[in-house]
């Protein structure tokens, strides 16, 4: 490791040290509870084990399983080891997650019981798995996780340097196939230091961890509270009438916001007479009616960002009360330019592609030097997303790129032409297209505006169920309409734009 060099597990031994009797991870679900020294002693051992299964720098880590401390671990042992994890949605259908899984070849893959099935059925395909563990201790027909925290915690130092990868999150299929965006020690750190500047953060604050590990919100929410010496109050599962009592019991300070996760927390903590003004930062991408409900009960301020997987999770970053509408202002360790389609810088309040530089971005795209290159053209990242920035300098979202249109229906993302792509499956489709709608519950839905073959007919909940059997079920379309025809652009191609007016 280089002089100048910082890694995540630098964290780890600094706050074994800094903190070494505070609890830094509570788990819900049964109630261990660690210091930030049992913490790393445990991730001394992992790692140790690991090194001895022939685990080295660069080596993948597959995980497929939700929130736990035994997922924590992980990160922690692979930072020590210079390995990568690679999270893997468990949301996906099963091929989708051999996908993602046989794109990064790991060596060893962890899972939930819940899904060592799907996994046991494509052991065949999944060539480069040499070993499968339990996620959770013993519990699974794997082996057990439990077994590779019985040996030493004695370690030999690993030269891991900051630019080393961490993390490779798969972000949404673009023209059909998942990319995954390799995140660096670097990247992490220095997103953790502006969550920490931004929001205050102490090691008096309790983040509860509500958002999947395999989600740069979820993952880098979790990092920022360690990484400020805080509590990481773990659960598997949301549930919002769970939540406001955790939030009440346990004083939380901090949580990450995807529609409805707030709205819901308020509803039941009003409904069930709960105390939730420790709350005093949220982040995420509320709705202005519950930001202002959410402050006005409990006084605490909600914070608005702009951000992508590639960019470390944030790119802006700001309080709601500064500017509302906006996405905040420019990152302390970044620069955005908003540039035209030739890459031209746009003037203030004009509408360009947002475009960013600096220490935040990431490592780029695993195996896919060419989408690099272009991603990366001209110096800058081109993140496909359109804004604006006013007189003060505050950047306000509008919109995205047509050749990056996305949805976000609960701050997952989901690409229109991967929907299509399953619905003209259906033989009773000719043409589709799949765009994003405003939704009461998650902010923005799935609409599929379809015409049918000749001669056939289709019923909306038999479409969607369709969808839903053959991709994650979060990508199936919520709303279904069926025409006569599509409108058509002189090329004659089907005008997108034009059925996007007609029937939003």
């Amino acid at each position: 490791m280089g002089l100048y060099d910082l890694t995540f597990y630098d964290i780890i031994q600094r706050n074994a040290v800094s903190y070494p009797g505070h609890i830094c991870w509570r788990e819900v679900d049964d109630g261990r509870n660690l210091t930030f020294v049992e913490y790393k002693n445990l991730v001394d051992r992992l790692a140790a084990s690991l090194a001895r299964l022939g685990i080295t720098r660069g080596d993948r880590l597959g995980i497929v399983g939700k929130n736990s401390l035994e997922f924590y671990l992980i990160y922690g042992a692979a930072a020590c080891l210079g390995a990568i994890v690679l999270p893997i949605n468990w949301r996906l259908s099963a091929d989708e997650m051999c996908f993602n899984l046989n794109d990064c070849e790991p060596k060893i893959v962890f899972a939930d019981e819940d899904f060592q099935a799907a996994l046991q059925s494509r052991k065949q395909e999944l060539t480069s798995v040499v070993s499968y563990y339990n996620l959770k201790g013993d519990i699974g027909s794997f082996t057990s996780f439990t077994s590779l925290l019985d040996g030493s915690d004695t370690m030999e130092p690993v030269d891991v340097r900051s630019s080393d990868g961490f993390v490779i999150i798969h972000t949404a299929a673009v023209a059909g196939r998942p990319r995954g965006a390799l995140i660096s020690h670097g990247n992490i750190l220095l997103a953790n230091m502006h969550f920490n500047a931004e929001m205050d953060l102490t090691s008096e604050d309790v983040h509860l961890n509500l958002l999947p590990l395999f989600h740069v919100g979820g993952l880098f929410l979790a990092t920022s509270t360690f990484h400020a010496g805080g509590l990481n109050l773990n659960i598997s599962k949301f549930e919002a009438s769970a939540a406001a009592g955790l939030i009440e019991e346990n004083k939380v300070s901090l949580l990450f916001d995807f529609p409805p996760i707030l709205e819901s927390i308020l509803t039941s903590a009003r409904e069930e007479q709960r105390n939730i003004n420790s709350l005093k930062a949220v982040i995420g991408l509320g709705t202005p009616e519950v930001i202002n409900q959410f402050q006005a009960i409990t006084g605490g301020n909600y914070f608005v960002m702009y951000g992508q997987t590639e960019t470390s999770c944030l790119a802006t970053l700001g309080k709601y009360n500064d500017r509302p509408g906006s996405a905040g202002k420019i990152l302390l360790m970044g620069n955005v330019r908003l540039v035209d389609d030739h890459d031209n810088q746009v003037a203030t309040g004009e509408v360009g592609e947002i475009t960013i530089k600096g220490p935040m971005v990431f490592q780029g795209y695993w195996g896919l030097p060419e989408d690099n290159e272009y991603t990366f053209r001209d110096g800058w990242h081109h993140t496909g997303d359109l804004g604006r920035f006013d007189e003060d300098g505050f950047l306000f979202y509008a919109g995205r790129k047509a050749e990056k249109e996305l949805i976000k229906p609960g701050g997952e993302n989901v690409y229109p032409a991967e929907v299509e792509k399953v619905i003209l499956q259906h033989p009773a489709v000719e043409a589709t297209v799949v765009f994003g709608v405003p939704d009461p519950k998650w902010k923005e839905g799935i609409k599929a505006v379809c015409v049918l073959a000749p001669d056939q007919s289709l019923k909306p909940a038999e479409l969607t169920e369709f969808v839903g059997e053959r991709i994650a079920r979060f990508k199936k379309p919520q709303y279904v309409e069926f025409v006569q025809e599509l409108p058509l652009a002189n090329d004659g191609s089907i005008d997108r734009e034009k059925v996007k007016k007609l029937y939003s």
